[in-house]
């Protein structure tokens, strides 16, 4: 989680969030993926899908549908896309209206996360997104009167709060000295990962994450909590939406 080279691709979105386009050389290349020496596309995970975008080189264009993390991290061209042959320099691309939605996103699951874990001591059994939409589970026995509002009103507090997002990579021993650092039910950080990336909404919410994020809790725009959902027996699903 705290990798910043996955195979022989340098991940450049886990030190510069802020970047979209950057030059790389082509190191393979077939119809099942294309290898860059640096990239930042993000190739998913956490509930966070994979960035898509494009690679320019030599005139031409090939749209990137995906990413996939193997040996290496693989761009996946869209059918039918020119490859490019390995040593072709190109200008690749993360596609910025998705990638920045997505930020909000997931920026705004941590506030939702940090809000409930805060004010009803529920931790996360899952989640997912897509760009402004999205949906967190968590181990919540009970809900009471209210707390749809409750929720939604003090996720926005935060929001106007103007909370600094850090981001830091720790020795796994120093990540887990950190009092909740999980806020999964279930640690998902395997055991062979030494260095753990942090991500860090000062005053709400510490936990280990790999994904992109905003710098501030005041990019997220407004959360909307849109429905709450019974999974069974102890578990809620909270549905929410980003708004401008």
């Amino acid at each position: 989680m705290g990798t910043d080279v996955l195979g022989r691709t340098e991940r450049l979105e886990l030190a510069d969030q802020s970047l979209r386009d950057w030059e790389a050389v082509v190191l393979a290349s077939s119809p099942d993926g294309i290898v860059l020496d640096r990239s930042a596309f993000y190739p998913g995970g956490g509930g966070q899908p994979a960035d898509e975008g494009t690679l320019l080189w030599q005139g031409v264009e090939t749209r990137i549908a995906g990413v996939r993390k193997g040996d290496d991290l693989y761009l996946i061209p869209a059918e039918g896309e020119p490859l490019p042959v390995p040593g072709t320099v190109v200008t690749a691309a993360v596609a910025d209206e998705r990638r920045s939605a997505l930020m909000r996103t997931h920026s705004a699951l941590h506030v939702l996360c940090g809000v409930v874990f805060r004010d009803f001591g529920a931790l996360v059994t899952g989640g997912n997104m897509e760009p402004l939409v999205a949906r967190m589970d968590f181990n919540l026995t009970e809900v009471p009167p209210g707390f749809k509002e409750a929720v939604e009103a003090a996720c926005n507090t935060e929001v106007t709060a103007d909370r600094r997002i850090d981001v830091r990579v720790l020795p796994r021993e120093q990540a887990f000295a950190i009092p909740d650092i999980i806020r999964t039910a279930t640690n998902l950080v395997p055991e062979s990962v030494q260095e753990v990336r942090i991500v860090d909404i000062v005053g709400l919410d510490c936990q280990a994450d790999g994904g992109t994020h905003v710098a501030s809790t005041r990019q997220i725009g407004r959360i909307r909590v849109a429905k709450i959902e019974n999974k069974g027996k102890g578990f809620r699903r909270l549905r929410i939406a980003v708004e401008e």
